[in-house]
């Protein structure tokens, strides 16, 4: 495998397995199962549990197409790298820049929404000041040793963890046994009574599907981990192959429950299901406590963000598709200047998040939407080359292999194709699909201008 050569890093491997495990799982757990959940509900019903259940089978085989090769080839650069060594460097290079923009995009919103749920306890609070402090928290944390984001991530991701898990054990006491609900246990007849159990038929589920997957991306990140875990090969399909179980758990689970307790239309009447379950259950302050919970989870994903943008300036620094300034290490290990050079491009969306309209916002974050379709999709391309790379025998000798493969790829192929057309049909999503040529149009022209002709190297590389 000689002909394929991935470039190494320095990075500092300070990631155990609890800390893989947790961060794969904070992926996997957004603000979206806690607040978007109810609009994906009134498309689809209770069907919605079969649009998750799919949904969390085409990740799985995404992430295990990625561990096939992160396990072998174990950098933070993860599947930009990749793409670039067994796609082409044009691909390596767009994919790199496109998700570091991903995140950048990502962060902006989520110290935003950090400024709009702290107005929840400190209505006066003026929004760009807890939206600061969050970044400027999440940018300190990412810039000691890699040790430190891993624990921040841990608990961040266990807040989550634990408010899910009991809302399912205390939501199952209510349709069991009628505890919080007089006694009278409600059983699971909500699941079929109001419309039956496709209220929309399958087309109900497909138009979910979009929502669905938005609400999976991030789940790549794990890949990220990889320059940086301990054991790789061990950690990382440990993480990777338990994803499916958490996606029926903290997904399928949680909705099953709500879905038993609450008839399906009413759901979309009474706010976040979560916040509405909690109350049904009798615990006072049921807001306040999804409140925390959604905050912990914006800072999880700015945490994750910064951590991951970081990365991915530093593994284009070293294939000399970004500046040479973001290749140097502090002593910790960490790519400072790609931290810090990420959260100041953050800092200046956020403000320019306050003083452009509105509509220019939704705009960029419809690119960022856009962008997840190509990473996913280049994972799964990047893993077909992959193989044909090696030797039937080299095949067999694979520590972590993609089950199906090169079927399964196809087959989430497939799903991704699905995935975009439903947007261009959608008019709420349709933006995306305009805008995603010229975000991506860009990315081409720039490549061809500095990069094909070697001009970056000898230009931009040249800053100190």
């Amino acid at each position: 495998m000689d002909k394929h050569k991935v470039v190494q890093e320095n990075l500092h491997r300070g990631l155990h397995e609890r800390h893989i495990q947790l961060i794969a799982m904070g992926g996997v757990i957004g603000v979206g199962l806690f607040l978007g959940s109810a609009t994906a509900i009134k498309t689809a019903g209770p069907g919605i549990l079969l649009a998750y259940l799919l949904g969390g089978i085409i990740v799985f085989f995404i992430m295990r197409a990625l561990g096939e090769i992160a396990v072998t080839h174990p950098v933070s650069g993860s599947f930009a790298q990749y793409a670039s060594t067994y796609l082409g460097s044009k691909y390596g290079y767009i994919t790199g820049w496109n998700y570091w923009y991903q995140w950048v995009v990502g962060c902006m919103c989520e110290i935003t929404a950090v400024g709009l749920y702290i107005k929840f306890w400190y209505p006066d609070v003026e929004q760009w000041i807890p939206a600061l402090a969050a970044l400027i928290i999440m940018t300190v944390v990412n810039l000691v040793a890699v040790k430190f984001y891993g624990e921040f991530e841990f608990w961040f991701a266990m807040i989550k963890v634990i408010s899910i898990v009991g809302m399912i054990l205390l939501g199952s006491l209510m349709i069991l046994f009628g505890i919080g609900n007089s006694g009278v246990a409600i059983g699971i007849s909500n699941l079929w009574t109001n419309g039956g159990f496709l209220p929309f038929g399958i087309q109900g589920i497909i138009m979910s599907l979009v929502m669905v997957t938005f609400a999976y991306t991030g789940s790549e990140g794990i890949g990220l981990t990889a320059g940086e875990a301990k054991d790789p090969t061990k950690t990382l399909p440990a993480a990777i192959d338990k994803m499916f179980w958490r996606v029926l758990i903290f997904y399928v689970g949680a909705l099953f429950v709500i879905l038993s307790i609450y008839p399906w239309n009413e759901i979309g009447t009474i706010g976040s299901p979560f916040v509405a379950t909690f109350k049904k259950l009798g615990i006072s302050g049921a807001a306040a406590i999804i409140n925390f919970v959604v905050v912990t989870a914006a800072l999880s994903a700015c945490n994750a963000g910064i951590y991951s943008s970081g990365r991915f300036l530093y593994s284009l620094a070293l294939r000399g598709e970004a500046p040479a300034y973001f290749k140097e290490l502090n002593s910790a290990c960490v790519p400072a200047r790609g931290v810090i050079g990420t959260s100041l491009v953050i800092l200046a969306g956020v403000i320019l998040n306050y003083t452009a309209p509105a509509q220019v916002f939704i705009y960029v974050t419809s690119l960022n939407v856009a962008g997840a379709l190509w990473t996913w999709l280049m994972i799964l391309l990047t893993q077909l080359k992959f193989r044909q790379s090696l030797t039937p025998e080299e095949v067999g000798n694979l520590k972590y292999r993609m089950p199906g493969s090169p079927y399964t790829n196809w087959l989430c192929i497939a799903y991704l194709l699905i995935i975009a057309i439903i947007m261009f049909y959608n008019e709420d999503t349709r933006i995306a699909m305009y805008l995603a040529p010229l975000w991506f149009g860009l990315l081409y022209s720039t490549y061809h201008m500095f990069i094909a002709k070697n001009s970056w190297t000898n230009t931009i590389n040249n800053v100190k």
